[in-house]
Formats: C-alpha cells, sequence, structure tokens
C-alpha cells in the first residue's frame, strides 16, 4: 500500500505540483516507495518482538515524513510531523540493525 500511494504522489507530483512543492513530493514519493519495498521485504523474515517493533516503526515514520509533506502541499497544512516521521524512520533502522545483530 505504501509503495502504492508513493506511485500516486509521484503522478500527483509530475502533473499537478508545480515548483517547490513538486521537488518535496518527488522526495516524499521516493522515500514512500523505497519504504514499502524494504517492508515487503523485511516483513517475512521478521522474528521477534524487536524487529515487528521496528517494522510498525518504519511503516509509522514513513507514513508521518509522507503524509506531512502531501498535506503541506496539497492542503497547506503545515509540515509538524515530518521531522517526527523521519526520526521515527531513523530509530527504526537502528533497531532492526541492532535485533539482526542480536539474532
Amino acid at each position: 500500500m505504501l509503495a502504492a500511494a508513493a506511485v500516486a504522489l509521484s503522478a500527483y507530483a509530475t502533473h499537478a505540483a508545480h515548483g517547490e512543492a513538486r521537488n518535496f513530493l518527488y522526495i516524499a514519493a521516493v522515500l514512500g516507495f523505497g519504504h514499502g519495498v524494504a517492508l515487503a521485504a523485511l516483513a517475512p523474515r521478521a522474528n521477534g518482538r524487536f524487529h515487528f517493533i521496528a517494522l510498525c516503526g518504519l511503516l509509522l515514520g514513513a507514513v508521518l515524513f509522507l503524509g506531512s509533506l502531501t498535506l503541506r502541499f496539497v492542503f497547506e497544512v503545515p509540515v509538524r510531523f515530518a521531522a517526527i516521521g523521519g526520526s521515527v524512520l531513523i530509530l527504526s533502522w537502528l533497531l532492526h540493525a541492532a535485533a539482526t545483530l542480536r539474532r
């Protein structure tokens, strides 16, 4: 779903957005698509509580980041949650790495 939303966002950026909005929406689309693919690849191999929490964090962080940038340029809402989403993504990747090394 996340990758599909990223493709739709990319199409919106290409056909309806202009200037700075287009650049930010492309960034959001790339980040969303990459994390959608990562989640699809990592989910079947996830075992244990820490991996599950890391994957949930990746989904939450991507939705917050993507959603915040999208709402900013589509509905002129402030980007309050982009930094939180980015931080959640970083922490989730670190948790995933730690859980993998721990195994």
